[in-house]
């Protein structure tokens, strides 16, 4: 018996028919899958789609063919490409909350040629709220995640391969297909470790500051406040030296060590970072974190040694003249302490912080007018409870 033909013609018909209420739910879909993944890292691309009418007969022919034909599942489908493969499983597991998921499939793209590329496909349930099903005639819509490289190949395999049907026989062919699509893979990897990296760094220097400027409270607001704080015990530990670590390894392995208070051992390891005669900018930077762990142990003259080359190396470094000026103002030479604060300033006038210190320095050289001026641009720029604080005793001065 022979098989049934589909009516092109009328098969057209009822997809333009409904195309304009499948485009607006496409669109809605986007917008909502869009919304819902703002919350990771790195903002995924969403892109909302309608499959187009080629599309849909060639599937809705190849189904008929294969014999299990029920509906076309991907008429209407989101893509959504993140920056890194962390945020795929993020991204699935936010939608499998957010909608009911009737079926998930982890798709090789590869139909040919060895090293399939992974994609993931959820298909959802089209919620009620953006159309009535039986007006929408498609009740599920696919929504696709990947990484920017896995649909660069998922694009480019598409019209080599699979759009032409084409299947190459010739190996040298096979083996650039499968070279390029090991190299896309190998680079999502290297990606992700690079992000990894860069995340631990990030938080192994947001802790070291946040205790460098812990002491800086100590140190100076002591002083103006008369309070006094215990400091913590310094725990120390042995370390491996690091030998045979890249530089970047040897920098997550000092600030680590900064980080746990133990800073003899971090400053032995800038040093042996210096000794490798990196550039310049990098240069800057050591002399810059090694500064902020001399001034942790109170070696003041070799922190405002450190800052200061670090701001030779790179005259635009504000932080580095800032800390500086920190130094000068523990050490209690606070005509020094403006200088180096005015060129941390003169780089870059919005600190509020370096304002709050300027005017702590002009306040102990008595001039409260100044002082006063100071504080007060602080808080126009930040309004934080040292500042506030610095502000009640000044006006307080002022009316004696």
């Amino acid at each position: 018996m022979s098989k049934v033909l589909p009516n092109r013609k009328s098969l057209h018909a009822d997809y333009q028919k409904h195309l304009p209420l499948w485009s607006l739910t496409a669109l809605t879909l986007e917008k909502e899958v869009h919304e819902l993944l703002q919350v990771l890292p790195s903002e995924p691309r969403v892109k909302g789609r309608v499959k187009s009418f080629e599309s849909y007969f060639k599937k809705y022919v190849r189904l008929l063919k294969a014999g299990d034909f029920d509906r076309i599942n991907d008429l209407i489908g989101v893509r959504v490409i993140c920056s890194f493969l962390e945020d795929l499983s993020a991204a699935e597991e936010l939608i499998k909350k957010h909608f009911k998921v009737i079926e998930i499939e982890r798709k090789g793209w590869g139909h040919t040629i060895e090293f399939g590329y992974e994609s993931t496909h959820l298909l959802i349930e089209i919620p009620e709220k953006m159309a009535k099903s039986k007006k929408l005639k498609c009740d599920i819509a696919e929504i696709q995640v990947r990484t920017i490289l896995q649909d660069v190949w998922a694009e480019v395999e598409h019209e080599l391969i699979y759009k032409v049907e084409f299947t190459p026989f010739d190996a040298p062919l096979r083996r650039k297909l499968a070279a390029i699509n090991a190299s896309l893979s190998m680079a999502d990897i290297l990606f992700q470790d690079i992000r990894s990296y860069q995340r631990r760094l990030n938080g192994e220097m947001g802790k070291r500051r946040d205790s460098f400027f812990q002491k800086i409270e100590e140190s100076t607001d002591a002083v103006l406040f008369k309070d006094s704080k215990k400091k913590k015990k310094q725990t120390r530990a042995k370390r491996d030296e690091g030998l045979g670590l890249s530089m970047d390894d040897l920098l997550l392995e000092a600030l680590s060590l900064h980080n746990e208070n133990q800073f003899d051992e971090a400053i032995a390891i800038y040093s042996q970072i210096l000794d490798m005669k990196p550039d310049d900018a990098v240069s800057a930077l050591i002399f810059k974190h090694r500064g902020m762990a001399y001034f942790a142990r109170s070696y003041y003259k070799e922190a405002i040694e450190d800052f200061s080359k670090s701001l030779k190396l790179d005259p635009k470094s504000y932080k580095a003249a800032y800390y500086e000026g920190i130094v000068h103002s523990v050490l209690q030479k606070y005509s020094k302490a403006l200088d180096s604060f005015n060129s941390s300033l003169e780089i870059n006038p919005y600190q509020p912080y370096c304002l709050f210190r300027r005017g702590q320095a002009y306040f102990h050289l008595e001039d409260i007018p100044k002082a006063l001026a100071d504080c007060e641009s602080a808080i126009s720029l930040e309004p934080f409870e040292a500042a506030l604080k610095f502000r009640t005793l000044l006006l307080s001065k002022l009316k004696m």
